[in-house]
């Protein structure tokens, strides 16, 4: 996963200013996948704030553009990044579809909805990236129904070998806006985080699959 740094940055810094990172240490979040964590990023938080979505969405937009020109197709990963990719779109004037991790138990039981045709190539968005099995879930669908992913780009990844190794093993190519180590160095330079707690976050994520707290 690759970073620019100024961006990696701002992204961290714009995160902690609208408190968007949560510290449980005491009493820890429990992830989809069943982790328990002392730390939780909610980028759900950035669509209330409409100078922060707009830095947001302008770099993820750039980043687009950059890596993979016009593509036919933004698609966002329900429910996390469904508002910010559809802005991403929107900035680049492009058709949005969205994605759930797994099909919808009623109605039509559709995983895609929007108009997605079997061909196009499209660029997937993602709020978060932990151990990216959600993610992965959410972009087989899309090539079960023919279309081409020619990339995932997310504001925030927790940067876990795993997550890495799950994304190479299906040839998915992502970055992020920013990640773990760079929003941890900013809280703690600027106090947001104690010495106390950030050892405990740095003994998660030294093991976060055993660590107890």
């Amino acid at each position: 996963m690759v970073l620019e740094n100024e961006t990696a940055r701002k992204t961290a810094e714009l995160l902690l200013q609208i408190n968007a990172i949560k510290l449980k240490p005491e009493n820890p979040f429990t992830w989809a996948s069943g982790w328990k964590s002392p730390i939780y990023c909610d980028n759900r938080i950035v669509l209330s704030h409409p100078e922060i979505r707009g830095y947001i969405r302008d770099q993820l937009a750039r980043q687009l553009t950059d890596r993979y020109g016009r593509p036919d197709l933004v698609i966002g990963v329900a429910t996390g990044a469904i508002g910010i990719g559809m802005l991403v779109a929107e900035k680049l004037g492009l058709p949005f579809a969205y994605v759930r991790p797994e099909p919808k138990s009623h109605g039509r039981q559709n995983q895609i909805e929007g108009q997605a045709a079997s061909g196009q190539r499209v660029v997937v968005i993602e709020d978060l990236i932990s151990t990216g099995k959600s993610s992965l879930n959410a972009i087989s669908a899309l090539q079960q129904a023919g279309l081409e992913v020619l990339g995932m780009l997310g504001i925030f990844s927790y940067g876990f070998d795993i997550a890495a190794e799950n994304f190479r093993a299906q040839g998915i190519e992502v970055h992020t806006l920013s990640n773990y180590e760079h929003l941890i160095e900013l809280a703690s330079q600027s106090g947001y985080i104690q010495p106390d707690q950030l050892e405990t976050l740095e003994k998660w994520r030294g093991n976060p699959q055993e660590w107890n707290h």
